[in-house]
């Protein structure tokens, strides 16, 4: 649980725009034009988690708000999501995460 954040009430329309329509588990891929880079997690609430990358909650995220969401795919439990958020990091590649937004 966050503490003390609620989900903005704003972006659920880019939430749905990224394929995340409920709260559950899910690995997502966040993006900030303002430093050209992208941001991959897994959580249990990205309304939730997003409002906190956008308001300063983590070190890495609040140098690069705002950040939008554009990339969600929902797994069964937590532990699935976070293998998944794992395999993409181990890529290490810009390409394959820019192939798997393309991919929706």
């Amino acid at each position: 649980m966050g503490l003390g954040f609620e989900s903005q009430r704003n972006h659920k329309n880019s939430l749905a725009n990224a394929g995340c329509f409920f709260i559950m588990p899910c690995t997502y891929i966040l993006y900030s034009q303002k430093l050209n880079k992208y941001y991959v997690g897994a959580c249990t609430d990205l309304p939730r988690r997003l409002h906190e990358h956008n308001s300063g909650h983590s070190t890495f995220t609040a140098l690069g708000t705002p950040w939008e969401v554009v990339f969600a795919k929902e797994f069964p439990s937590l532990p699935e999501a976070k293998r998944f958020e794992l395999s993409i990091k181990k890529m290490k590649s810009r390409k394959y995460i820019e192939a798997l937004i393309a991919a929706g």
